[in-house]
C-alpha cells in the first residue's frame, strides 16, 4: 500500500483549518508565541543569565519569564523590546511582510 505524502501546508490545513479560519489563526498565534519564547531563551542562555537574573534586570518576575519562554503567555511588543534590548542587550528589528 502506497502512503500519500502531504506538504506542510496541506497538513496544517487538515489539522488546524484553512488560512483565515479562527482555528488556524489560533494555531498561528500559539506557534509564534512558542518561537518568541525560544528566541528569548536562547538569547538569555547566550548571555549566561538565569530566568531570575533576567527578571531582575527587566522588573518582571521569574515566573513571567518562564511562561514566555515556554510559549504560555502572550507578550506585548513593549515587553519584548524590554526583555531583549534592556535585559539582554540585543537589538530588535520588526519586519511586517
Amino acid at each position: 500500500m502506497k502512503e500519500h505524502l502531504t506538504t506542510l501546508d496541506e497538513h496544517l490545513d487538515q489539522r488546524y483549518g484553512k488560512i483565515g479560519t479562527a482555528e488556524r489563526a489560533n494555531f498561528e498565534i500559539k506557534a509564534k508565541a512558542f518561537a518568541i519564547g525560544e528566541i528569548i531563551r536562547d538569547a538569555r542562555k547566550e548571555a549566561d543569565l538565569t530566568q531570575e537574573q533576567l527578571a531582575e534586570r527587566t522588573g518582571t518576575k521569574k515566573s513571567f519569564i518562564s511562561r514566555i519562554e515556554n510559549g504560555h503567555s502572550d507578550i506585548q511588543l513593549s515587553t519584548l523590546y524590554k526583555l531583549l534590548e534592556i535585559g539582554l542587550g540585543k537589538r530588535v528589528n520588526l519586519t511586517i511582510g
